[in-house]
């Protein structure tokens, strides 16, 4: 039995197409597979050099953007190849989209800000779940982020939610470390010697302390004179501590020197006063 050619090629025009879409739909499976093989060897392999969980729920987040966007792209090129296969002609579909996507960019210009702003905040690691920082006015500990916005809640428990477009500085004050500074003002006839000594004295204390001394990571500084009024002297120093552990570090040091100076036995009549 003989084939007709021309049979044959018809068969074969009436193929081609189908074979074709089958071709692409099976390479952009393979595509997508292999993509979120790489995204999950990366994250396995960021995940291995983190020593942080900030950093891990950062990655995890990133992860997820990147694997959203490669879907996107990819179903989308897939979906205009198939199109231009069976006949239909995608230019026309091309620029309704160029217009389209030009009418809803203007109309959603502060959420692609969002978008941008939030992914290089990402980046950057200028910002992590867990931090306390000061953004567009508010302070407070960072319980969210993503890409649309930043949740964080206040000393009294006021959440707050912060696009992204918004935040043009952001203060993180628990980045690695932290500094407990603190101002304490003495009478002006007080011997400031004898003032710095008993500061030096309750440093050592707390950090000989079980709990407070882990969080105290260096020796106390003292800055010395800070400011000169009518009769006091203003005193500061500071303590390097472990992120976020700053204000707590300044409250016990604050309350052991005023128990300090009020045990003073020599000259207590010359004892320094704390002002705050």
């Amino acid at each position: 039995m003989t084939i007709d050619p021309d049979t044959m090629k018809q068969w074969v025009d009436v193929v081609r197409p189908w074979f074709n879409m089958l071709l692409v739909w099976v390479l952009a499976w393979v595509a997508l597979r292999l993509i979120r093989r790489v995204l999950k060897l990366l994250h396995t392999h960021l995940l291995r050099h983190a020593d942080k969980i900030r950093d891990a729920r950062r990655i995890e987040t990133l992860m997820n953007v990147f694997r959203y966007t490669a879907n996107i792209v990819i179903v989308g090129v897939t979906i205009m190849l198939t199109l231009g296969l069976i006949g239909i002609s995608i230019t026309p579909i091309l620029a309704t989209a160029g217009v389209a996507g030009i009418a809803v960019g203007f109309g959603a210009q502060s959420l692609v800000k969002d978008f941008f702003t939030g992914l290089f905040l990402l980046i950057e690691h200028q910002v992590s779940e867990g931090d306390i920082i000061e953004a567009a006015g508010k302070n407070g500990h960072v319980e969210r982020v993503t890409l649309r916005h930043i949740r964080i809640r206040d000393y009294d428990g006021s959440v707050h939610f912060i696009p992204n477009s918004m935040i043009t500085v952001v203060t993180n004050r628990s980045r690695d470390y932290s500094y407990a500074v603190i101002d304490m003002n003495v009478k002006r006839q007080d011997d400031l010697g004898r003032v710095f000594d008993l500061m030096h004295k309750v440093d050592a204390d707390m950090r000989q302390d079980p709990q407070l001394g882990p969080m105290i990571l260096d020796d106390i500084d003292i800055a010395g004179v800070e400011k000169v009024e009518d009769a006091t002297i203003a005193v500061r120093c500071r303590l390097k501590v472990q992120p976020a552990k700053q204000w707590r570090v300044r409250r016990e040091f604050l309350r052991r020197m005023k128990q300090a100076i009020d045990t003073v036995e020599e000259a207590p009549s010359a004892a320094p006063t704390v002002g705050r």
